[in-house]
């Protein structure tokens, strides 16, 4: 009998500390449940369990330290904590597994009891709908980021985002199977977002260019990234360029896209970091726009397909007006060494260089390279008829040298890169090490690159799936040489393809 007091005055107690601390903070960031529940612990011996007499505010630190494994079991100990623990997720990954695929009810319980979500990412969710997106966006509007891929919801989902999330602040789209073609296409934004919204960044994409009101829409844009997506871009930028004048890092990757686009980019005046890649129509006449009027470019990657449309011309306006350029890809494209010259002269900021398949990048370059970037720290050579005479010009130039990367360079022997390691101990020479190919074309220290200095892909590559691995005793080298002559008569093949499509259209 004085046991069973002793227990409901120990509950009595922590009830009235409950109720205590529910209206004495009244503005903590967890809300309190409508009704606590009695699920109160002792512990086997009838002491308190004084993990339950810790405000749910220190809870949900705490379980914001933990690992996702480790949530998950804690959500499972008692309906506190599962509130608790839902309430502090910021953050929510969705990936089919196998076949199966959350939809509108899933999604909807998922943002019920998870409303401080800041970031969601959906990939190939194909049971998620308009009307799940919707309800989604009425009870998480503090979402940050949003990241969708191969999705099927469509315009009326995207816009329900945009009007409730009034904080988004980054999205990306891939994919987005749920857009309608053509002139029916209902178009998506600006929204509530717009005005918060830094990044945008939409791939592959049928009909992207009914973003076009979001992206026009996006007042305080920084970063546009625009990777495979159909239609002119070329009537579009113009008024992007012209109401959006805040954007710092263009992306613009196998787009209809030409010097008129460029010309309105060049209207970004604060313009700091811009890719091309695989943008044929473009040329040194646009390139040159971009330079003359955006002086403050630090970052410029050019994959210039081997079309030969841009070279010294652009190159050597960039080189007069960009004297803050740090790092400068050049894939498929041909300099010589006059532009180089004039880019290690001026560009006295120039920190990485990388140069891809380009045909007239030879010793007379590299020697160049070596007497005037005084600033380069890493270089980067691949597919370049360069020989050893260019790997001894570097063990004397370019003092401030710690990394160079050489592949594919038949000239170049192991002897050459023995020697140039043997006059400089601090630098770190890397010459065809056979590891597997890089596919990101850059050569910045963040991102995909944030712990080296990569290749970029060179444009007559072509990427094959991996050979599944066995116990038939082959050998990894002799697999890699197998990938290596799939590609190469796949290249021949395509490139025979291409020359008689268009000997039969002239």
């Amino acid at each position: 009998m004085g046991q069973a007091s002793s227990t409901v005055a120990v509950l009595s107690r922590r009830e009235s500390n409950h109720s205590h601390r529910s209206k004495a903070k009244s503005t903590a960031l967890i809300s309190p449940m409508q009704a606590e529940e009695p699920s109160d612990f002792l512990s086997n011996d009838g002491e308190p369990d004084y993990i339950s007499d810790l405000p749910d505010e220190c809870l949900s630190c705490i379980f914001q330290s933990l690992s996702s494994g480790d949530r998950k079991r804690c959500s499972l100990v008692c309906r506190r904590w599962l509130r608790i623990e839902g309430q502090s997720r910021q953050a929510i990954s969705q990936r089919p597994i196998r076949s199966a695929s959350i939809g509108d009810e899933a999604l909807e319980a998922i943002s019920f009891r998870c409303r401080n979500l800041t970031r969601l990412k959906l990939r190939s969710c194909r049971d998620v709908t308009d009307a799940g997106m919707a309800a989604f966006a009425n009870n998480c509007k503090g979402l940050k980021k949003l990241s969708c891929g191969s999705c099927t919801f469509g315009a009326k989902g995207m816009n329900a985002i945009l009007d409730n999330c009034v904080a988004l602040e980054e999205l990306s789209v891939k994919r987005l199977r749920g857009i309608t073609d053509g002139a029916a296409a209902e178009p998506i934004g600006p929204g509530l977002a717009a005005s918060s919204l830094k990044t945008i960044c939409l791939k592959e994409l049928y009909n992207g260019q009914c973003f076009g009101p979001l992206i026009i829409g996006s007042k305080n844009l920084r970063t546009l990234k625009l990777f495979r997506c159909s239609g002119d871009w070329d009537k579009l930028l113009p008024v992007i360029a012209d109401r959006v004048n805040s954007m710092i890092e263009i992306h613009l990757e196998r787009l209809q896209v030409s010097d008129v686009g460029l010309a309105a980019i060049s209207n970004c005046l604060d313009l700091e970091i811009l890719h091309l890649v695989k943008t044929p129509e473009c040329t040194d006449l646009g390139l040159v726009s971009v330079a003359e009027s955006c002086k403050l470019l630090r970052k410029l990657h050019i994959d210039g397909w081997k079309a030969n449309r841009i070279g010294d011309d652009g190159l050597i306006a960039v080189a007069k007006n960009c004297p803050r350029l740090q790092e400068l890809v050049l894939i498929g494209v041909n300099p010589t060494k006059n532009s180089l010259e004039m880019l290690a002269s001026n560009c006295q900021n120039l920190e990485r260089l990388a140069l891809c398949g380009s045909d007239t990048v030879g010793d007379a370059e590299i020697s160049c390279i070596a007497a005037k970037c005084i600033a380069l720290k890493k270089l980067c050579v691949k597919s370049c008829p360069i020989s050893d005479h260019g790997m001894e010009a570097l063990a004397g130039g370019c003092p401030n040298l710690v990394k160079v990367k050489v592949k594919k360079c038949r000239g170049v022997t192991y002897e050459g890169a023995d020697r140039l390691k043997a006059s400089r101990e601090s630098l770190a020479v890397n010459l065809d090490s056979g590891e597997a190919e890089h596919q990101d074309a850059s050569a910045s220290d963040g991102g995909a690159q944030e712990n080296g200095f990569e290749f970029p892909a060179v444009p007559s590559q072509i990427s094959l799936p991996p050979i599944a691995s066995s116990n038939t005793g082959r050998s990894t080298s002799f697999k890699s040489r197998l990938g290596l002559l799939s590609g190469r008569s796949l290249v021949a093949c395509t490139l025979r393809r291409w020359s008689s499509g268009n000997s039969s259209r002239s």
